[in-house]
């Protein structure tokens, strides 16, 4: 009579072999409803992301909407020539890449400030308080912000009013000024998702481990010495993750807002590439294929600025997308 007993230490078990399809099947039986709650989501990205793709090969043809896709003469590589001949390419790349590296240098790294600085605070209550009324203006329609700094920097608005009394700068329109156009928008953008984007670094704040400071504490260390050594240290692979993520955003800075705020007289330092594919495609002259060209460099200009950041960091720190 055979008897059963326990694998040793070391021995191997034999367990029966499954193929992919049973052990695809096995996960689905047991989280089905997981799958179920993922449905949605993926439909979202077929439906919203991916099959408007096709569209783009609008960008090879002389498109009429009257024709369809289908109906439309193939042109092939014409409106990527006619941009890259566009007498404004020079002036669109200049303050795409202005406004997005400005954006990059003050509007990133204040939102991880802010996370430390909250992070820092001994009343809750008090944490709780800074937190709601730096995330409500994300949650103002861009309209209303837009409406808000209009009447902010007209003539007789508070902050050209403030300007003037303060540094003597003379009173006058200030959206009307090119000059003024990458200040203003720096300002109000990190007014309006400082919170907002300080939430992802909070988060990673509440998982250092607390044992770290108290270690430091009995070391001597004190307040500086311990952001410096621990709390940065361990934010880096939260802060490189973001980073990357806005860099492939760099090209497609917000053009809603530049929309709603810039004049003919700020063109000069406010049209950006999204902006001149609106005017182009739906305003001024409509050329559906001219302007899905152009989007189309766009984005993979920001794919491959994704793609070599996400190198260039995986390199120097081992942190990445992938």
């Amino acid at each position: 009579m055979s008897t059963l007993s326990k694998p040793g230490k070391g021995q191997v078990i034999n367990r029966p072999h499954r193929s992919l399809r049973q052990r695809v099947c096995r996960d689905f039986q047991m989280n089905w409803k997981l799958y179920l709650l993922f449905l949605p989501i993926l439909a979202y990205f077929i439906i919203f992301k991916y099959a408007p793709m096709a569209g783009l090969v609008i960008s090879f043809q002389d498109y009429k909407a009257a024709k369809g896709i289908a109906g439309s003469r193939w042109v092939g590589m014409k409106h990527f020539i006619n941009f890259f001949n566009d007498p404004f390419l020079p002036r669109l790349l200049r303050n795409t890449v202005t406004i997005a590296l400005s954006t990059l240098t003050f509007s990133f790294p204040s939102a991880i400030v802010l996370a430390l600085l909250i992070n820092e605070l001994r009343s809750r209550r008090m944490s709780r308080v800074v937190q709601t009324i730096s995330y409500i203006p994300h949650f103002i329609s861009m309209v209303v912000v837009c409406g808000i700094i209009r009447d902010l920097t007209s003539r007789t608005g508070g902050v050209t009013m403030l300007l003037h009394w303060v540094f003597g700068m003379p009173v006058t329109n200030m959206l009307y000024e090119p000059n003024y156009f990458v200040p203003i928008y720096i300002v109000s953008d990190i007014w309006s998702n400082i919170g907002w984007n300080s939430i992802v670094y909070l988060s990673a704040l509440t998982a250092i481990d607390q044992e770290l400071y108290e270690a430091a504490r009995v070391d001597g260390a004190n307040k500086w010495h311990q952001i410096i050594h621990i709390t940065i240290p361990c934010l880096i692979p939260t802060i490189v993750i973001m980073f990357i993520l806005k860099v492939g955003k760099m090209f497609d800075v917000g053009y809603e807002k530049i929309m709603l705020l810039y004049t003919p007289l700020t063109y000069e330092r406010a049209d950006v590439i999204n902006t001149y594919v609106y005017r182009r495609g739906f305003a001024e002259n409509v050329n559906f294929s001219y302007s899905t060209a152009v989007g189309f460099f766009n984005s993979v200009v920001c794919f491959m600025l994704v793609f070599f950041t996400n190198k260039i960091t995986r390199r120097m720190g081992g942190n990445s997308l992938w």
